[in-house]
């Protein structure tokens, strides 16, 4: 398997020093394993109660902030409600089996509090989904970076608690 580039491409940043600890621990973890790289772009301020249309520009301008930082060599997973479940074995299958392809560099997409452009669905691979409920997109980050840390521990066949 070629070594994974691992790019997470995420509205926002992380205001909670528990949730920066937490990102940095599987960062540091995940760096013996690919090469992973977050990038945050800026979210909007999102007025409450917008109007729908407001909420289109905002996710527009989000989404145009996103796609900048995705090449097409990568391939693109995008976290949403609506993206298919699977189990952290068959997620780690599905990253051996992308480096295997030869696709190394896999870009995550974590939306902000809107959700993501239609442009960000359409340049998506796969859509992926961790549960039918609604995370706040900074937990988010760390549950990915944890998913993704045992994925390669599942590859590498290294225990990890279940």
């Amino acid at each position: 398997m070629n070594s994974l580039n691992i790019t997470l491409v995420t509205v926002g940043k992380v205001k909670e020093k528990f949730y920066r600890d937490a990102v940095d621990e599987f960062t540091k973890r995940l760096s013996r394993y690919c090469k992973i790289k977050i990038v945050e772009v800026p979210d909007e301020n999102t007025p409450n109660n917008a109007p729908e249309a407001i909420e289109e520009q905002i996710k527009s301008k989000e989404g145009e902030r996103i796609l900048k930082h995705i090449t097409d060599s990568m391939y693109v997973i995008v976290l949403a409600i609506e993206g298919k479940e699977v189990s952290s074995v068959k997620f780690a299958e599905k990253l051996e089996r992308l480096g295997v392809e030869g696709k190394s560099d896999i870009c995550f997409v974590i939306g902000g509090s809107l959700g993501l452009s239609k442009d960000v669905y359409q340049r998506a691979d796969e859509l992926l989904s961790f549960s039918p409920m609604t995370f706040p997109h900074q937990l988010m980050r760390v549950i990915l970076l944890e998913q993704v840390y045992r994925c390669f521990r599942i590859i590498h066949k290294e225990p990890y608690h279940k």
